[in-house]
């Protein structure tokens, strides 16, 4: 079993805006004129956008386009993978410094406050204690995300969750790892609430037979269940989460 972890195990929604607005702060100023302004809580446009995100580069990006007075939000949500080259251009910024300055405001809240930093992120309802009823069914575990392996770690730890393996977004792409486990020649079974990314991974070559799942609960962009059959991809419900492996779709 190998889980996604934003959106399929813990709803960091606030934190994702908390961490993308400050490393968007700082990053623009103090080059930036007029100054930078965003509120604290996240925009309606910030919610929606997120099913589209893939990387956290990206949400720091998106937090400063939200201050843009003139943004153009339909358009950016229309076409959100064309706008990215423009939006990295119009800031002077690249993937690699827009991720490390996540990844340091991240770190120093965890330095500073954990309990505060762990607070701003949920577990799904139900998630802890489904993981920990999978070792009672003979089922290893595993997280695969985009963000930080440290920072999985930490909120894992926080619910007393040890996964078989944690693999980070420095452990490469998606596919890739999935690529890896499946070496092992063991079945796979993959919980994602991003269709693009179940995609990719259905149209990788040695990956057909890995079991995709499309989570609910998780942050989907409108449209997002319809054809799933067709693209070899199964809707996973919360009550199907819950059921015995042997009851899954």
């Amino acid at each position: 079993m190998v889980f996604d972890f934003d959106g399929v195990l813990v709803d960091g929604m606030r934190e994702y805006w908390w961490s993308a607005r400050r490393a968007a702060l700082r990053l623009a100023q103090p080059s930036r004129a007029p100054q930078l302004e965003l509120p604290e809580t996240a925009p309606a446009g910030f919610v929606q956008l997120r099913p589209l995100i893939h990387k956290g580069w990206e949400m720091v990006l998106m937090a400063a386009e939200l201050g843009r007075p003139d943004l153009d939000l339909p358009v950016l949500l229309g076409d959100y993978a064309a706008a990215l080259p423009g939006a990295l251009e119009r800031w002077g910024w690249s993937p690699a410094v827009l991720q490390q300055a996540l990844e340091s405001v991240r770190a120093e809240a965890i330095a500073g406050d954990r309990a505060a930093w762990l607070g701003l992120h949920r577990f799904y309802p139900g998630v802890p204690e489904r993981l920990a009823r999978l070792a009672a069914e003979g089922a290893d575990w595993a997280v695969l995300t985009t963000k930080g392996g440290a920072f999985a770690a930490e909120l894992l730890a926080s619910a007393a969750l040890v996964p078989l393996d944690l693999f980070g977004h420095e452990q490469g792409e998606k596919a890739e790892v999935l690529l890896r486990l499946r070496q092992g020649q063991r079945p796979l079974w993959f919980v994602e609430d991003r269709r693009p990314t179940l995609e990719r991974v259905r149209a990788t070559p040695g990956l057909e037979a890995v079991r995709c799942y499309l989570a609910s609960w998780g942050y989907l962009a409108p449209g997002d269940r319809h054809g799933l059959a067709e693209a070899g991809i199964r809707w996973m419900e919360p009550e199907s989460f819950a059921a015995p492996l042997a009851h899954w779709p």
